[in-house]
């Protein structure tokens, strides 16, 4: 988060230097900050009313008190589900667990699939992958490259199969092999909303005739580094099936990671993953409180 963090300190410390109290320039100084971050209007709106309202009752005064202020009103904002210390935060009594992955095209939904299937194999987990986004040949050959990689099955067609079809198959296999958990990739396609609903509705349809309660996990792969498109995204795939989780990628190379906090508050679906870099060790579990502390560091506020 390094570049979230320089940018959002960069343009809070022209306000700050040299002063010894909150004032309005200060709370200016951090509302700028914030929606440069691209946490959203609204979303920081909401924290400088919280932190106005607190600096006044609380009779706060120092710098640092307030950036404790600005960690525990996000923290806040973020406490959509709680935060468990599991290694990968699913609840794995349902087997096989079915995972449907969904995102447009170029957000790393397929990357995300294979290092997600490459943490779950480390954890001693058998995973069965489903190569449903029949629409794009480098999708199939990438899944199979992934699926080679970390050890995991996989399931595909010949392109432009039927992406259900697809689905059907994969999980009929599973609890055939009694794989613990499947990773269904999907079309990235937003070009047309009803077929994206459509497909989606689909898929899932044809999944309960094998396993009545799949999928139990939605997850919404989305690109941090886009800034407010990603909120367009979360909001057209939001319309289109009951997303469950977030994965955020490309968060290392962005200065814009407040679109995390600003998605979350928005839409209340909690993130589960953030991608922080190229390698198959380089998606992890989203921290809440590691994340908050990566940005608004009291060290870095003299």
């Amino acid at each position: 988060m390094k570049k979230t963090k320089d940018g959002f300190f960069s343009k809070l410390s022209k306000a700050i230097l040299g002063k010894s109290v909150i004032d309005d320039d200060v709370l200016d100084a951090i509302e700028e900050a914030l929606i440069a971050s691209d946490m959203g209007v609204d979303t920081t709106m909401k924290v400088i009313d919280s932190i106005e309202e607190r600096v006044h009752k609380e009779k706060y005064t120092s710098l640092k008190e307030l950036a404790d202020i600005e960690r525990d009103e996000i923290r806040s904002l973020l406490n959509v589900a709680d935060n468990d210390d599991r290694i990968v935060p699913f609840d794995f009594s349902k087997k096989p667990y079915v995972i449907m992955v969904v995102g447009v095209n170029g957000v790393g939904k397929t990357t995300t699939i294979g290092k997600l299937a490459a943490m779950l194999r480390a954890q001693g987990k058998t995973v069965m992958m489903g190569a449903a986004d029949t629409f794009r040949a480098a999708a199939v050959d990438q899944l199979t490259i992934w699926s080679e990689r970390s050890g995991a099955d996989i399931v595909k067609q010949e392109m432009g199969s039927d992406p259900a079809s697809v689905a059907f198959d994969t999980v009929k296999s599973a609890v055939a092999k009694g794989t613990d958990v499947v990773l269904i990739d999907t079309a990235g396609r937003l070009h047309n909303k009803v077929n994206l609903m459509n497909e989606l509705t689909k898929i899932r349809n044809v999944m309960r005739k094998v396993i009545p309660d799949a999928p139990h996990e939605v997850l919404l792969v989305l690109d941090g580094s886009t800034g407010q498109n990603a909120y367009v995204q979360a909001q057209e795939f939001a319309k289109a099936t009951d997303i469950t989780a977030l994965a955020v990628t490309k968060l290392d190379g962005t200065a814009k990671g407040g679109v995390v906090i600003g998605i979350v508050d928005r839409f209340r679906i909690p993130v589960k993953f953030v991608g922080v870099g190229e390698g198959v060790d380089d998606l992890k579990v989203f921290d809440k409180k590691e994340f908050i502390d990566s940005i608004f560091s009291i060290d870095d506020i003299k």
